[in-house]
């Protein structure tokens, strides 16, 4: 149906009113990238379209529909079931969609549907409140695909779910009609221009209440959680059509209407948490345990069998104990959380006494504390990294999801390992929400070989027995239905039953162009095609299961590809190559992965922190600039590493030049001769912009002032970034940074001392940033060299003033130095030597990348708040993008990542700090106020002791 209209001319001319053409995709790159889910099924849309608001939404659905075209929604692409893919029209929902409102009290908040859990519950954090809804992506998953999969997570269950949590919502339909089921004139409006749809939703109801059997098995079923197929429980919990439509929409999957925004019911979240890790001597012992669990106030109680445990046994980090554990033995992680410490301590007494009639492996002891419970949790959290991290190159990762009743559990289980074992899926790990029933089991099917779809599909049958026919399970407990289980729909439920959600489809989408073949389909075999190929390609993305976590981290997800996207079109243009039977395709794919996969990748490496699987696909881009440098560039790069002092004088000489030419020029007239030499020179001269800094200083202020005993002498290794960048426009009449540091140094009272050589030093990265890897690490050979000299191996610290290239040093130089970037280095050294003073003022930090890395965050704002009454951390900012000097040559990608900055920023905000001289000019020219080194506002904010200044 959708082929057959989609090319139409008149539907291309009314589409383009609706959207530019920046956001309507039909090319081979973007249709494979954007069109890609974390599940395991691959089809490929005719088009994408990049929709920014609702009203944007109701346009393009009244066409698609006045067209019958099918459509798919969506937009953190997280979804594991199949549900979000097509091979229709794909309609992406952008950052439009991120608008919200929380009321005085937090107790009710209302995020429209591109914003993401963990963003919500930031929001929300200051209330003492947060999300019911929990699932394990919060951080990625956005609030439309929350509520469209009824997710629900660890902590609470049935009880927290979307199902139990919405208020209300505002919904498009099929035919672009907008109902706010919070709005009375709304729901007035639309009984009049909808009364035959709610009539038909009235009488579904009715129907389902009216038959015992029907109404007896919908509610026995939904004791469980239960995200098979539609929510029919709302036809006998609810008489009102409208409240029954709103909750028909909750796991709906996309297949009955866009959720536009939602209201929800928040719920506590309590300050202090206490855990244990409760070992079981099997796992039908532990599922005894759930019983007296659930007469306890407990917030969470995770589920861990022995492959689990196993699979993580050897990280770092570990408890020990892990490795002494019998086969059989299982794991129980119980959370227990209150807000005031004796509450706290009654709980954990409470679960104690619970479980003292259990014979567990070790007495039941409850931590507190910070570093042991992140300890524990890190077990938990670490389960499916391991198990996908370990699978067979080239293999699927499925993550399955089932519940089972309280007191059939363990036998379930164990019947369940069986089974997995019986079709031969080593590494396989189970583990669950144990109060729910609910449990999850990670396995690898290889879909490369016929013989390994065949072997699926005799498992999933005999899945689907043991849990529908043998346990009277949930096939699907919270992933959602999807194509994956579409087929079992039916022998889950019964014909009665399947035939309401069938008319619950035609009654809200009478034209099915919505979300086709998800949840209701008939093809028995549905969930055994368009299996995802997964090739062997590269080392570093091999392990990767596109599951989008990374996608949030990337700066360059709003202008081009995100990390995701770039492994997903890596991985098609090398099957290309291998097959060889589409080299037209390839060659398209190559031409614009060139700028949308490589040159607009900031290469930072954050992906990597949010990667299940630690995957940093900068990496990979690195490498392949690496396979792409030719002998020439080369060439290049070596003179360039051997000349670095001649280099470095020649880039103070020329920022000198342009910066007497703006004095003179004026920013209007200097900004129009940049534009136009970066447009005709094909992006090859840098563009300038008003924050660009002028020359460094002059090389007199590099020499040391001699060495006194170790306690005072600190080695400076001012970066060349810094020695050829000096102070731009916004500094007024301060001094650059490598003199300010210099004068900070001393006034903590320390002696200075300048490597040997230090005009033709460099950390290397920027070589290996472009994949001049021999010339960058020569470079840090050089380096190390010199600091292990003027640190006499490592007894004097040594302070980077750029926190970037000090991770780069980390990485590379011996460990006998003691490496500093600046706020660790102040904050461990600082407060001895000078008296710190609040200034009363606003500011604002931006942690770097490589401060993330490195963990400093916390260590930034705790420096920041020693020095300004207020500190503001803009939290929808990540990664600047500037990326070395792509803000000069790709400004774009700078923009596009600090896009959300300026509106983060109250008013009232005199200046912003941070640890990049880089990264500082791009922050001040997207946010309107200066950015400086955070040597800057220490030095304002301190002096000596007994000056008597303050």
């Amino acid at each position: 149906m959708g082929r057959r209209n989609i090319n139409s001319k008149k539907f291309w001319q009314q589409l383009k009113l609706i959207l530019p053409d920046s956001r309507i995709f039909t090319d081979t790159l973007y249709t494979l990238a954007k069109g890609t889910d974390a599940g395991f099924y691959r089809l490929i849309p005719e088009m994408v379209l990049r929709v920014e608001s609702e009203k944007e939404m109701v346009r393009v659905l009244e066409l698609c529909s006045f067209f019958e075209i099918p459509v798919t929604f969506k937009s953190g692409g997280t979804s594991l079931s199949g549900q979000t893919i097509t091979n229709s029209v794909l309609i992406d929902t952008g950052d439009g969609f991120s608008d919200f409102t929380i009321s005085q009290d937090g107790q009710y908040a209302r995020f429209q549907s591109g914003i993401s859990g963990g963003l919500a519950n930031a929001r929300l954090t200051s209330y003492g409140r947060k999300l019911g809804p929990s699932p394990a992506s919060i951080n990625s998953a956005r609030i439309g695909g929350i509520v469209s999969n009824n997710a629900s997570g660890a902590s609470y269950g049935i009880r927290y779910n979307s199902y139990n949590t919405v208020e209300s919502m505002r919904i498009v339909l099929a035919d672009g009609t907008v109902l706010d089921t919070g709005d009375s004139e709304s729901r007035r409006s639309f009984e009049k221009t909808h009364s035959g749809m709610l009539s038909q939703l009235k009488d579904l109801s009715k129907s389902a209440r009216s038959n015992e059997g029907v109404r007896k098995k919908i509610q026995h079923k939904f004791e469980l959680k239960n995200t098979c197929g539609y929510g029919v429980n709302s036809l006998i919990d609810f008489e009102d059509p409208i409240d029954v439509l709103q909750h028909l929409m909750i796991g709906s999957e996309g297949t009955l209407g866009f959720i536009s925004e939602v209201s929800f019911k928040t719920v506590r979240e309590y300050g202090l948490k206490a855990t244990s890790m409760v070992f079981f001597k099997n796992i039908k012992s532990a599922c005894e345990a759930i019983l007296p669990l659930r007469g306890c106030s407990v917030s969470a109680a995770e589920l861990m069998d022995r492959n689990a445990l196993r699979s993580v046994e050897n990280k770092s980090g570990m408890p020990p104990v892990l490795k002494t554990l019998d086969e059989e033995v299982v794991a129980l992680l119980i959370e227990t959380s209150a807000e005031e410490e004796d509450l706290l301590y009654t709980r954990m007494k409470e679960i104690e006494e619970a479980l003292n009639f259990f014979d567990t492996v070790y007495p039941v002891e409850f931590t507190t504390d910070k570093d042991e419970y992140n300890k524990l949790w890190k077990v938990r959290k670490g389960l499916f990294t391991s198990a996908a991290a370990s699978r067979p190159k080239g293999t699927a990762c499925i993550i399955e999801d089932l519940a089972f009743r309280a007191e059939v559990l363990g036998d379930a289980l164990v019947d369940l390992k069986k089974l997995i074992e019986e079709f031969g899926y080593v590494g396989y790990v189970i583990w669950g929400h144990l109060l729910d029933g609910n449990i999850h089991f990670v396995m690898m099917p290889d879909f490369n070989k016929r013989s390994g779809v065949e072997t699926y599909r005799k498992f999933m049958e005999a899945l689907v027995k043991l849990v529908v026919h043998k346990y009277d399970g949930s096939l699907k407990a919270e992933h959602g239905t999807g194509r994956n289980m579409a087929p079992f729909v039916r022998e889950e439920w019964g014909e009665e039953i399947y035939d309401l959600m069938k008319k619950i489809k035609d009654v809200i989408d009478p034209r099915g162009i919505l979300n086709p073949g998800v949840i209701i389909n008939d093809d028995p075999e549905i969930h055994l095609k368009n299996l995802k190929p997964l090739p062997v390609a590269h080392d570093l993305i091999d392990n990767c299961i596109e599951c989008g976590f990374c996608e949030i981290n990337c700066p360059s997800r709003g202008i081009t590809l995100t990390p995701r996207q770039r492994i997903v079109a890596y991985r098609e243009m090398h099957r290309l190559s291998l097959e060889g039977n589409d080299k037209d395709r390839l060659s398209e794919l190559k031409k614009r992965y060139n700028y949308d996969g490589d040159a607009t990748c900031a290469t930072d490496g954050l992906c990597e922190l949010a990667c299940p699987v630690d995957i940093n696909t900068g990496k990979l881009i690195k490498d392949l600039r690496f396979d792409g440098n030719s002998s020439t560039g080369n060439k290049v790069a070596s003179w360039i590493a051997n000349h670095m002092s001649s280099v470095t004088l020649s880039g103070r000489f020329v920022l000198g030049v342009v910066g007497g030419a703006h004095r003179v020029l004026g920013t209007k007239v200097m900004s129009g001769v940049s534009s136009f030499l970066f447009k005709v020179s094909g992006h090859r001269i840098p563009l300038w912009n008003p924050n660009m800094p002028h020359g460094g200083p002059s090389y007199s202020v590099y020499e040391s002032n001699g060495q006194g005993s170790g306690k005072d002498t600190v080695v400076y290794f001012p970066t060349c970034i810094n020695r050829t960048m000096g102070k731009s426009a916004d500094y007024g009449k301060e001094m650059a940074v490598v003199e300010k540091t210099r004068q900070l140094l001393e006034k903590a009272g320390f002696n200075v001392v300048f490597p040997e050589g230090l005009k033709n030093l460099c950390c290397g990265m920027a070589f290996d940033s472009k994949g001049f890897k021999e010339q960058g690490l020569r470079k840090a050979k050089e380096l190390d060299q010199a600091l292990l000299k003027a640190s006499q191996s490592g007894k004097y610290p040594v302070y980077c003033d750029m926190s970037p290239c000090l991770l780069r040093m980390k990485e590379t130089l011996s460990s006998e130095l003691d490496l500093y970037e600046p706020v660790e280095f102040i904050l461990k050294y600082f407060p001895d030597r000078l008296h710190f003073k609040k200034l009363n003022k606003k500011i604002a930090i931006h942690t770097t990348c490589s401060s993330t890395k490195m963990g400093l965050e916390n260590k930034l704002l705790q420096l920041a708040q020693m020095c300004a009454e207020g500190v503001i951390v803009p939290d929808e900012v990540g990664c600047c993008g500037w990326a070395g000097d792509r803000g000069f040559t790709h400004p774009e990608l700078n923009a596009s990542a600090l896009k959300p900055l300026k509106r983060q920023l109250p008013d009232d905000v005199e200046s912003g700090y941070s640890t990049s001289r880089t990264c500082e000019i791009g922050l001040s020219l997207h946010s309107g106020i200066s950015y400086k080194s955070i040597v800057y506002l220490v030095d304002e904010a301190t002096e000596k002791y007994n000056t008597g200044s303050f």
